[in-house]
């Protein structure tokens, strides 16, 4: 994280803790993104998108522990119902979960959280491939408007009314879903999972709907080097899951996305930054957060001590501090206790029914 822009943002947001006070909605939920009402993050936002119905969900106590290396890891459990037919949408909806291009673990709850990550606002135009094809589908019908044919490039473009796509002419919301094992590139970035893309006045914007899993491996690879030792990736993947967890909890944009894809909030490069080692460190840490009094710590993090005590008053994980308690022999538990005293780790954790 630069640590400029780490200082202006923390500025804007001067808490460390957000509240849950209910369950993480997982799957077979409504199409429309719920916001909890009990977490106070101010919204952010560079446009007006109009506001959506919410959905109360039911009310699950996350009691954490103290962090430390001989204590086990709370876990919360959350029922989760079968999936039930998606609804016609009725504004930009939650696709169905997207088959992961490297595999996933089966059940994790990571996999079965999406994110919605802000790619590009108010772009004048944009290049689109896809590695094995796809399709462009209209959001608000689900029809199928064109069909993408592999590694082929396309320019994108809008004129504020519609979206244009090589030769094609597209209404102002679309997805780009691409095949199950492929990859939708932006410029010679890939993504896993479907784009979101809409237009406006200001230009194009796109936001890449992924679950929480592939999120994190390219976060922690995007943050910290892959080559770390694995207690020092693995401190990683439990803030930058506590992180995103606050923004899937309270989006800055609750109709469009939940958090960006920069330095303002947490780095993620697409596949780019995905490495064996960061997909070992989330998956073995499926589900932990940084949790204080049931609710999920809004975990700051930078590179070095001094950025912590500059932008943040000493309250945030120090990674370069974290490197080298992990050459000691430390393990990501007694690191996330050195720099996020006081709290608990707590894990969601899914019962299907």
């Amino acid at each position: 994280m630069n640590w400029q822009v780490v200082i202006h943002w923390f500025k804007q947001r001067p808490w460390t803790v957000l509240p849950i006070l209910a369950a993480i909605p997982l799957i077979g939920i409504p199409v429309i993104h719920q916001m909890v009402p009990a977490v106070t993050a101010p919204e952010a936002a560079p446009t007006s998108v109009p506001k959506a119905a919410t959905v109360k969900l039911p009310a699950i106590a996350v009691t954490p522990q103290a962090i430390s290396s001989e204590t086990p890891v709370e876990v919360a459990k959350v029922v989760v119902p079968s999936p039930s037919p998606t609804p016609k949408p009725v504004a930009p909806p939650r696709p169905a979960a997207i088959p992961a291009v490297q595999p996933a673990i089966n059940l994790s709850v990571d996999a079965a959280i999406q994110m919605r990550v802000l790619l590009h606002k108010a772009a004048d135009s944009l290049a689109v491939s896809t590695s094995a094809g796809g399709g462009v589908f209209d959001v608000q019908s689900n029809k199928l408007l064109y069909e993408i044919p592999p590694k082929s490039n396309f320019q994108m473009q809008t004129d504020g009314k519609q979206i244009y796509l090589g030769s094609a002419t597209l209404p102002p919301l679309i997805w780009i879903d691409p095949a199950a094992t492929g990859l939708t590139y932006i410029g010679d970035r890939g993504y896993r999972g479907k784009l979101l893309v809409a237009t406006s006045g200001q230009g194009l914007w796109v936001v890449n709907y992924i679950n929480l899993q592939q999120y994190l491996y390219s976060v922690v690879g995007a943050e910290v080097s892959p080559s770390w030792p694995m207690e020092a990736l693995k401190a990683q993947a439990v803030a930058a899951r506590s992180y995103a967890l606050t923004y899937h909890l309270k989006p800055v944009k609750r109709d469009l996305y939940d958090l960006g894809s920069d330095e303002y909030f947490q780095v993620y490069k697409g596949v780019a930054s995905e490495a064996t080692t960061t997909r070992q460190a989330v998956n073995s840490t499926s589900g932990e957060f940084v949790s204080y009094r049931g609710g999920v710590v809004e975990s700051l993090y930078a590179a070095t001590d001094d950025i912590v005590m500059d932008a943040f008053q000493g309250h945030g994980m120090s990674q370069i501090g974290a490197l080298g308690l992990a050459e000691q022999g430390h393990n990501y538990r007694h690191i996330l206790s050195t720099y996020y005293a006081g709290t608990g780790i707590a894990r969601i954790q899914m019962d299907i029914e």
